[in-house]
């Protein structure tokens, strides 16, 4: 006896979602996890501050960059929301008028938590490679550490540094302005 094809998962899948639960298509299996705790979200609007600030504003910082926020991308049927990601407008001269993105971005961060750590490295990280994201970084809240990856012969994870309580964060592609790692801790 056969088992029927078991259906893979759709846009419409993600729309149908209860309020409070953040959704993802990877592989066509729909993934979801609550929204974030106070923590994880804490350290994902600090770095985005830190970031966005002096690199998508220009404000301290060379600028030339779009730093968004939970951005959903449209990548190879994959559909992702990371914490944060960022495209040099070099790449991407303007924000699409859709919700969804359909370039890679350059840099991607995912802030780890208890509910999405396996599925952010061992399901996403493989996909960003995939997709020719250059830079990847993984925060972790609990652990307080930064875990900052390149992407090397376009297909492969490369840990460039693991920073942790103390250390002082000038990581590529973000080199030009230097933050404290504790200023993302609440």
């Amino acid at each position: 006896m056969t088992q029927p094809a078991e259906r893979l998962a759709r846009y419409e899948d993600l729309l149908a979602l209860p309020e409070g639960l953040v959704g993802e298509i990877l592989c066509g299996t729909l993934y979801t996890h609550p929204r974030p705790a106070p923590r994880h979200a804490h350290a994902y609007s600090a770095l985005g501050y830190l970031i966005g600030g002096p690199f998508g504003g220009g404000i301290g910082g060379p600028g030339d960059w779009w730093i968004i926020d939970e951005p959903e991308f449209h990548l190879g049927g994959d559909i992702m929301v990371p914490d944060l990601a960022g495209w040099r407008r070099e790449r991407m001269t303007r924000l699409p008028e859709a919700a969804g993105f359909e370039l890679s971005p350059d840099w991607v961060c995912e802030i780890l938590s208890p509910s999405t750590a396996r599925t952010d490295r061992a399901i996403k990280m493989p996909v960003y490679a995939r997709e020719g994201v250059a830079h990847l970084w993984l925060v972790d809240p609990d652990a307080q550490t930064l875990e900052v990856y390149a992407l090397q012969e376009g297909r492969r994870w490369l840990l460039l540094d693991t920073l942790k309580e103390g250390d002082r964060v000038s990581q590529a592609p973000f080199e030009a302005v230097t933050f404290a790692l504790d200023a993302l801790w609440a």
